[in-house]
This record gives C-alpha cells, structure tokens and sequence, in this order.
C-alpha cells in the first residue's frame, strides 16, 4: 500500500519491521529524524529493540560494533562529522567481520561548516571495508535497507547505506514499506553460525593482534570477499524482486539494465553516457529525457552506479565501451587528485580497454543547486577536446 511519508520517517519505519535487536545512534543533522522516529517507536511500545542512546558517535559506533559481536542483528544512522568520527570503528567493525548495517544522510564536511548534501564523509570512508549503497529515492532507499541486511548478514560485512541528506531524509514521496510479514520472506531471522559471534562456549577472539607474517593475508581476504560480494548483491537483488515484487519499484519505462549494482536508463545506443550516484540521478534522467526529444535520434544515456563499493567495473564497461563520450557528475572531490573518487575509480576501469573519453565533473558541494540547465552545459562541455576536471555549477 503506497503512502506519503518523510524519506526518514520511510526508513525508520522499514528498519523496524527489519527487526534489529540493537538500535544506538546519536543525532546530527540531517540524520536526526530517522533517529527520532526509531526512539518514538520504542516509547510508543510500537518496537522490540533495546535502544541505546550514546553520547557521541563514535560511542554509537561502539555500541552496535559490542552488540552485533554477540551475533544479533544492530542499526546505526549518522552523517557528515558524526561519520568521520566513527572511523577508527569503522575499519575495526570491518575488519572483524561484523554485519553492521548503518544509513548515512550524507552531508557535506567541515570546514567550512556546512549542513547541505554532498558526497564527501562517505567517499572519505570508501576504503573502510563496507558495502556502499546510494539511492535515488525514497523507495529505492528502502529496497537498499533489505538488500544491505541479507548481503551484510551472508558475507559477514557491513554495509551502509548512503541517502542524500534533506533531498532524500526530509522531502515527502510516495512509498510501499514492506510489512514484517514481506520483511520476514526475504530476510529471515539473523542466526549467525558458530565461530562468529562471541560466545563462552564456544569462545573466539575478535580483531587480535596480528603480526606481519599475517596482517596482508588477512586484509587481502577481506578485499577479495568486499570484491565477491558483486554476485551476492546481484543475486539477492533478484530475489528480493521475486519476493516482495509490490515493493520495488518498477523498472523505468527506457531502463535498459536495473540490478543491485547498477542502472541504465536512456538512448539504446548513445554517444553520450552520463554516470552519476544517488539523488541527482532524477534530475539528470528528465534532462537527458528532453535533450532525447529534441534530436532525431536519441543520443544520451544515464548510468546510475547503485553500488559503489564493491566498485561494478566490468558492469561499467559494458555499458560504456561502445559510447564516444562519458561525462561523470560527482559531489564529491578527492583533494589533490587529478580527478573527483568516482572518475578515477571509472577511469582506472576503462584504461587501455576503451577508446572513450572520460571527463569528471564536481557538482553541487555543499548543496548547491543541480539544475537542467547546468547538466546541458555539462553535455555540451564534455563534447569538446578537454578532458581536464571540472568544477561546475
């Protein structure tokens, strides 16, 4: 049954019916409201799990890292500054295998301060050891929650999934949220096996002391398995269609390709691909929508990377090796670089494989408008001979 709500208020409720045994989070803005919602729905008597509220985030970080060792299923949300304060337990909670499912209403980095969306306290964790899920809407926010728990739980990784803060957490958009009855179908009760949870009879050490005989093996098997993790995410998200079909959402009219790890939408055969992440992704499909409309032949497409960590380079190729042209619109700069993380991530993907050219745009730092008319530009940019970064907008 479709409903009206708050993008926060949608996860809230959906992580309710997913049924964590631990809640712990401490409020920043634009992440407050999902927070709130989780603690009204514990007071109401309307929740089961024990709700621990921390001082800081690092404490809540903490928290759910103890509680998910002990082998039930936990939740955390932060954003921005909270984010880059849970470092040091992000990397420990990967590191020690713990399926840790957290939502991040991204938000810009200080200093300046700023409480407006970008992509950068996610991008600066991209190396941690987590899954990464961004979103476009509010519905494909929720379906990202399910699919983050089932992949998170069956290759004991954590996974966070990234929403654009006050674009996506305070804005209202229709939306199905799966009961606990259609929760429970495709993601049954978390029963981690023996060996990975701390447990007196069966006791086991988590995060030991590792000298340099076994430090590379052990971060090498945590790399392979982040990268193995595609197929998992590819398979679930099938199954996850096939078990609460009313819930996802149905696939764009010229969506070409929609999986757990990537979108296509647009020209069958353009000679311009424009790949972005999350909420800017609608924007850029109406924009491509008119420009299509207006030439005798459609000549755009739009890539959207759902998933990007583990990063879908072949996925990308695929799509992108036979286009003249790839224009990638990032909110997010990696300081120093020749390019934004994003399109160097993609360019690394393309080198010596495809003759098309690349050129990354940074967008909408700090929450700067992206308009219709600044991604014409942008397609009319990248039709040119450079192929330098850009900050536009």
């Amino acid at each position: 049954m479709k409903e009206i709500l708050e993008g926060s208020q949608a996860i809230a409720q959906t992580i309710n019916n997913i049924k964590p045994a631990v809640v712990s989070a401490y409020p920043i803005t634009p992440q407050t409201h999902i927070v709130e919602d989780l603690a009204k729905l514990k007071a109401d008597g309307k929740a089961k799990y024990e709700y621990v509220r921390a001082e800081s985030e690092f404490a809540a970080a903490s928290i759910v890292a103890g509680a998910s060792a002990t082998g039930v299923r936990v939740y955390t949300a932060t954003s921005s500054q909270g984010l880059l304060l849970m470092t040091e337990v992000i990397f420990n909670i990967a590191g020690m295998r713990l399926p840790v499912v957290m939502t991040v209403a991204n938000r810009g980095v200080s200093a300046p301060i700023t409480i407006w969306n970008d992509h950068q306290d996610t991008m600066t964790v991209r190396d941690a050891g987590w899954i990464q899920l961004y979103a476009e809407n509010h519905q494909e926010a929720i379906e990202q929650h399910l699919l983050a728990y089932k992949v998170a739980e069956k290759a004991n990784l954590p996974a966070m999934v990234c929403i654009d803060g006050f674009v996506l957490t305070h804005t209202y958009e229709d939306v199905s949220v799966p009961s606990t009855a259609e929760v429970s179908k495709f993601l049954p009760t978390f029963k981690p096996k023996k060996g990975q949870y701390l447990d007196p009879q069966n006791p086991v050490s988590f995060g030991a002391f590792a000298p340099p005989a076994f430090y590379q093996e052990i971060r090498e098997e945590l790399h392979n398995d982040l990268r193995n993790s595609k197929r998992l995410i590819l398979d679930e998200y099938e199954k996850l269609k096939e078990t609460v079909p009313d819930i996802i959402k149905k696939t764009e009219k010229n969506a070409h390709i929609n999986n757990g790890l990537i979108e296509y939408y647009g020209a069958a055969h353009p000679r311009t691909i424009l790949i972005a992440m999350g909420s800017l992704v609608g924007t850029i499909k109406d924009t491509v929508d008119e420009i299509n409309k207006g030439k005798m032949a459609s000549s755009l497409g739009v890539l959207k990377i759902k998933t990007f960590r583990p990063f879908p380079a072949n996925d990308i190729l695929k799509m992108v090796i036979s286009a003249k042209q790839v224009a990638i619109l990032e909110k997010a700069v990696s300081l120093g670089a020749t390019d934004g993380p994003l399109t160097l991530d993609v360019k690394a993907a393309l080198k010596n494989k495809a003759k098309t050219k690349v050129q990354g745009f940074i967008v909408g730092l700090g929450g700067r408008d992206i308009t219709k008319k600044l991604i014409t530009r942008i397609v009319k940019e990248v039709e040119r001979k450079g192929d330098q970064m850009m900050f536009i907008g």
